[in-house]
């Protein structure tokens, strides 16, 4: 393995076994922090002690980044445990954004956002959801997690092509890519994390390596987690995956030089 993701709230303790745990791991691999519970779209205030405890563990673990999710959670200080998804308006990308400026101050740190499943549209969404996260990014002047499943998902549930979200996307601001299982239900797919990466999604995510470049991949398994070495092959596949393409890339590039790939390596 070359480095672990943790979901930040299992850790954002004062003590006991799961920090004992945390320690030990981050004392032989990098680390980085994805949390659950921002709730960076709700309308409430931001959570200042939330917050603290996130910075307190920061500092603690020193994560490579810190990531959530473009999404809220609840409202009225009622936590609904669901990453919900926001309208995609422009209304939305200032309140949005502007919170995420505010969040990234008080961390002292650029943070990551990712696009999140989802199984309903607004009626009121002038914007596609590729061009809001792209305008939220931008306007936030933050990083993107780029779930390359949760693409999958969502064009198959939204009728769009998933390589133009894709294409949309700038590569400049993507940090990390997701990649997952999920569950096939006919009529719409649901985001699991409970299956293997099916063939669809590891064809996609070649196709994002190819757009946005080999970055930092992390297969994520919540459900019925298997033994430990099927998790390890599922992570030497993309690497490899991603190796292949950054290498037909640059061999094809040299191509074009009008120089022959095998002097090019």
């Amino acid at each position: 393995m070359d480095w672990f993701e943790v979901i930040s709230e299992n850790f954002m303790v004062d003590g006991g076994r799961p920090l004992e745990v945390l320690d030990s791991v981050r004392a032989h691999y990098p680390l980085a922090m994805h949390g659950v519970s921002l709730s960076i779209g709700t309308t409430d205030q931001l959570n200042r002690d939330y917050l603290r405890d996130l910075q307190t563990l920061a500092r603690r673990i020193e994560p490579a980044w810190i990531s959530d999710h473009l999404c809220w959670t609840g409202v009225g200080g009622r936590n609904l445990h669901d990453l919900l998804p926001l309208p995609h308006t422009e209304e939305a990308v200032l309140h949005t954004a502007r919170r995420i400026r505010e969040v990234q101050d008080i961390l002292g740190r650029r943070i990551l956002i990712e696009n999140v499943s989802s199984y309903m549209t607004y009626a009121d969404s002038p914007l596609t959801e590729w061009e809001f996260l792209t305008a939220v990014a931008d306007e936030a002047d933050c990083g993107i997690l780029l779930d390359i499943n949760n693409i999958f998902v969502n064009a198959f549930n939204h009728r769009f092509d998933a390589r133009r979200y894709i294409d949309a996307i700038p590569p400049e601001r993507v940090i990390q890519f997701h990649l997952a299982g999920h569950a096939d239900h006919g009529t719409y797919l649901l985001d699991t994390h409970d299956h293997p990466v099916r063939p669809e999604v590891w064809e996609l995510y070649e196709y994002a390596v190819r757009r946005l470049g080999a970055v930092s991949t992390l297969i994520e398994w919540d459900e019925h987690i298997p033994e430990f070495a099927v998790l390890a092959a599922a992570a030497a596949e993309a690497r490899d995956r991603a190796a292949r393409e950054i290498t037909t890339q640059r061999d094809a590039s040299s191509a074009l030089d009008g120089n022959s790939p095998i002097e090019s390596r």
